[in-house]
Formats: C-alpha cells, sequence, structure tokens
C-alpha cells in the first residue's frame, strides 16, 4: 500500500502502490508545469462512507512513499487516461479499476518468421587526412 502525505496532515491518503505509482507521473507532470487540479476518490469499505477531494498545487508540500522497493511496470493508457481526467474540469476520480491489484495478464511469447533478402556489402575506407 502506498501513502500519499499532502500539505500538513498527519494521516496519510492510502493508495495502492500500482495505481500510485502511476498518480505519481501524472501529478508531478502537472505540478512541474506549474498547474493546479483536484483528485478525488470514493471512501475504501472499511472507512465512514463518503468521498474525498484534495486540491494539488505546487506550493502545498507533497510525498508519496510506496511499500513496494521496485517500481511498478506503467501503463502508457492508464498514464493518458489520469493525465485526460486531470486536465477536464472534474480533475482526476480515482475508480475502483484503479486499485485492482491483481496478477497481470501476461501474453505467451509469439515466434515470427522474417525472410531476410540477401543483402550486398559496401566496404568504406576511412581516409585520413594528416
Amino acid at each position: 500500500m502506498g501513502r500519499i502525505y499532502y500539505g500538513g496532515e498527519a494521516t496519510p491518503i492510502d493508495i495502492e502502490d500500482r495505481a500510485l505509482a502511476h498518480l505519481k507521473v501524472v501529478i508531478a507532470t502537472k505540478l512541474r508545469r506549474g498547474e493546479s487540479f483536484t483528485v478525488s476518490w470514493k471512501h475504501p469499505d472499511d472507512q465512514p462512507g463518503g468521498r474525498s477531494t484534495i486540491w494539488l498545487h505546487p506550493s502545498i508540500p507533497l510525498r508519496f512513499t510506496f511499500d513496494e522497493p521496485e517500481a511498478p511496470e506503467l501503463s502508457r493508457e492508464w498514464l493518458e487516461e489520469l493525465a485526460n481526467s486531470a486536465h477536464s474540469s472534474g480533475g482526476i476520480t480515482l475508480i475502483a479499476e484503479h486499485f485492482d491489484t491483481g496478477p497481470l495478464e501476461v501474453q505467451e511469447p509469439t515466434t515470427i518468421n522474417v525472410e531476410v533478402a540477401e543483402v550486398d556489402v559496401v566496404k568504406v575506407a576511412k581516409i585520413e587526412s594528416a
């Protein structure tokens, strides 16, 4: 479980490591550009019902922590989805799919046969001038 420590809040926001890794990239990009935006989410089942929204601004301290020592592989589609929502008037809204931490589907390797045409090789001599 990853955590966001935002502003002076002592209580972190808990987000699964893989989701937080994606969110971190989008947040860092937006804040580096000096852009402010919101991030919203529904409270998990183990917390009182409701939802929360935070306003992210470059001047407010922000720290990410991760339980896993290695960074996960990032999904380009997921990053694009988060970035597009960050640019919208509603900001980023984290949804249940963002927190799916089950095993990733791995495709079996595919063998591709490639025919290579015969190629003439031209040798080039390097001439050094004095």
